[in-house]
């Protein structure tokens, strides 16, 4: 006897986590799926393509503090209009850049919120941006 499953929760979040290797050669894989999410949630295409560059550019920074053979981790959470992308590698003590610099305007231009944090071995950045509630 074949039982049905529930319906999910509206209000519930999906959630997507990635890995690959510290690499740029794997970035697209992530920059592919960050627009298929986006594009679930009804994304215009400029929203979509301005989080593909801020992953890409999140990643970017990333990579250059991750050791080598190192992991890239990638985290989607899906909510009802918003998209938070948290991507995060191990960390060997270096900082990442500040939040003056013209990295990091670009992101949370393009991203929305930004945020960072090096804690628990592993350097992460946040990226948030909420569907354009006007249409």
């Amino acid at each position: 006897m074949t039982q049905a499953l529930p319906e999910p929760d509206v209000d519930d979040e999906d959630l997507v986590v990635l890995t690959v290797p510290a690499d740029g050669a794997y970035l697209s894989v992530l920059r592919t799926a960050t627009a298929g999410l986006a594009a679930r949630l009804h994304f215009t295409l400029d929203e979509i393509e301005d989080l593909r560059i801020a992953v890409d550019e999140a990643c970017a920074m990333l990579l250059a503090t991750a050791p080598a053979d190192a992991e890239l981790t990638c985290r989607f959470e899906v909510a009802e209009q918003t998209l938070t992308v948290a991507v995060s590698v191990p960390s060997n003590g270096q900082r990442l850049p500040g939040t003056e610099t013209f990295a990091w305007m670009v992101l949370a231009a393009l991203a929305g919120s930004v945020r960072s944090d090096v804690s628990g071995g592993r350097a992460t950045i946040w990226l948030t941006k909420k569907r354009d509630g006007s249409r």
